[in-house]
């Protein structure tokens, strides 16, 4: 039976990526039927990635059949994927988040959870001698995700080795890093074709903070005022996202990138409460900006209070 690789619900470039990474590792190196997939439509910047490097967008699955063996990647969350995830047989977990619980397995399974910035900088280590035999569109693969979580290595993730294995890809793929960066972001920035409702769920992460069910979601761009202008549609459309999600409340927090900034829309006193609280910030309108807050995983979860 195939093997499928995926990573969460609302696929970035690592999450589309990596898939796409540990499927090839799997099949080249130790010749398991292994096939990515995605579990919802890759962002702008994933698509981008995809179109660089000649990739073929890999199949989007709404559900997996019970029994069928599979590897997760860039996620450890059970929200984030398939409600029947515990019936499917898991082989391995690959991961840079927080371990949150609630998976179970048949067995003993590989898994690999190290502090680094990205799921793809672990694969590289992970698979050590073996990426000599890496063709260029699966190492280009590997530097967008590593680009993309790390926001070019501006992000409080970035790790030491994040950054030696991108110059690593970089120099081996004869590519400079601060232009293809641009290009990327630039691609994560184009988001007119998306309607507000897509937008908040786009790069959403579900998390539960003293009994309110939060939908976390981040706007990593370097064009913020395309997004900022949206705002009053945008906080509009978060009554209906919540309800159709089983959630408290979105919380969206627009990252510009360049300025090393994040703006929080405060459509309500419970996202009031949750800034001043959460950010030590005064609100006193229906936005607040957080100086040098990049990073959902180490800046905005983990300091989350109502």
């Amino acid at each position: 039976m195939t093997t499928l690789v995926f990573g969460h619900k609302s696929p970035d470039t690592d999450s589309t990526g990596s898939p796409i990474i540990w499927a090839w590792y799997l099949k080249t190196v130790h010749g398991v039927d292994a096939k990515p997939v995605l579990l919802g439509e890759p962002n702008t910047e994933a698509a981008f990635m995809l179109k660089r490097w000649n990739l073929d967008k890999p199949e989007i699955v709404s559900t997996v059949a019970d029994g069928t063996p599979v590897v997760i990647v860039d996620t450890n969350n059970p929200a984030e994927l398939p409600d029947n995830i515990n019936n499917c047989d898991i082989k391995a977990i690959i991961d840079h988040h927080k371990l949150v619980g609630g998976l179970e397995t048949a067995g003993p399974i590989h898994i690999v959870m190290e502090p680094l910035a990205c799921t793809a900088t672990i694969m590289f280590k992970s698979i050590g001698k073996h990426m000599a035999q890496m063709p260029d569109d699966i190492k280009g693969a590997m530097l967008s995700c590593i680009l993309s979580d790390t926001l070019e290595f501006r992000s409080p993730t970035t790790t030491d080795e994040d950054k030696a294995i991108a110059h690593d890809l970089a120099k081996q793929l004869g590519i400079d890093i601060p232009s293809y960066a641009s290009e990327m972001f630039e691609a994560k920035s184009d988001v007119s074709s998306f309607s507000d409702a897509e937008l908040l769920r786009m790069d959403s992460k579900e998390y539960t903070v003293a009994g309110k069910d939060f939908r976390v979601s981040v706007l990593e761009t370097t064009a913020p005022k395309i997004v900022l202008d949206r705002k009053d549609s945008l906080m509009a459309s978060m009554t209906d996202v919540a309800a159709e999600d089983g959630a408290d409340q979105v919380l969206l927090f627009v990252v510009d990138i360049l300025n090393e900034e994040a703006t929080l829309l405060v459509p309500n006193d419970l996202v009031k409460t949750v800034a001043e609280k959460s950010f030590g910030v005064t609100v006193t309108g229906d936005t607040v900006v957080l100086p040098g807050v990049m990073s959902r995983k180490k800046q905005i979860i983990p300091n989350l209070k109502v």
